[in-house]
């Protein structure tokens, strides 16, 4: 058998509420109220290799930490071990126990709900999803049904990851920025920031958060287990 490289083709890109890393879910799932949109590389708008995934209430996406890549951080300078920020940063585990975007080949799984499979339009064939995790713009290289009878272990043991996924925030809006948001755009929202979208180790109470989420620029800070709102204005 060769062990030759194997040279891999982006099937379609991910168009989400994401231009920047900063508040992107750490998993897939996390904030369901999250759409986004798989459109089709020209090569791969072929209606026929869809037939069949209505019938899936979820699907695996298989993508590239496209930004890691271009920030040439993958690959020959991979590191065996990371700091999950969820740890707080101060903690050093193996790369292949985490989820970290710094690794090998610098792929990452997401499991999201499939919402909807426009067969054809301008662009070609387009899902809708449900609970994606990716940057926008973000390269898929498959697309695979998630099947529950395989897939799904309830029992399974969480490791280190189990006692982080707990943390909550609660929102506060005491200025009412949220009702500049359409519903859907603002259940969304609420969900990423209630999920804590800060670094484990920045907890300084006076700092001022920002992210970009949807056209609209975000400004919140958090003491304890409070998010305060400061501003949503759009950015465009």
């Amino acid at each position: 058998m060769s062990d030759a490289g194997y040279t891999l083709t982006p099937i379609a890109r991910i168009r989400s509420d994401f231009k920047e890393k900063f508040g992107i879910p750490r998993q897939s799932g996390l904030v369901e109220a999250l759409r986004a949109r798989v459109v089709f590389e020209p090569a791969f708008r072929r209606p026929e290799a869809l037939r069949g995934l209505e019938a899936y209430s979820h699907l695996w996406l298989i993508w590239q930490f496209s930004q890691v890549v271009a920030e040439g951080q993958d690959g020959a300078n991979w590191r065996p071990t990371v700091r999950p920020p969820r740890l707080g940063g101060n903690r050093r585990m193996g790369v292949f126990a985490t989820r970290s975007p710094y690794r090998p080949n610098a792929l990452g799984l997401s499991c999201v709900r499939l919402l909807g499979v426009e067969p054809a339009g301008p662009e070609g064939p387009v899902l809708t999803v449900g609970g994606a995790d990716l940057l926008d713009g973000t390269p898929i290289y498959d697309i695979k049904p998630y099947l529950p009878q395989v897939d799904a272990h309830p029992g399974a043991a969480a490791g280190f990851s189990g006692p982080a996924a707990a943390h909550a925030l609660a929102l506060r809006d005491p200025g009412r920025c949220l009702d500049a948001l359409d519903p859907q755009t603002r259940e969304a929202l609420c969900g990423v920031l209630e999920n804590d979208p800060r670094p484990g180790y920045q907890q300084d109470p006076g700092r001022v958060y920002g992210l970009s989420f949807a056209g609209w620029a975000v400004r919140f800070r958090v003491e304890g287990d409070t998010l305060t709102l400061l501003s949503v204005r759009w950015e465009g």
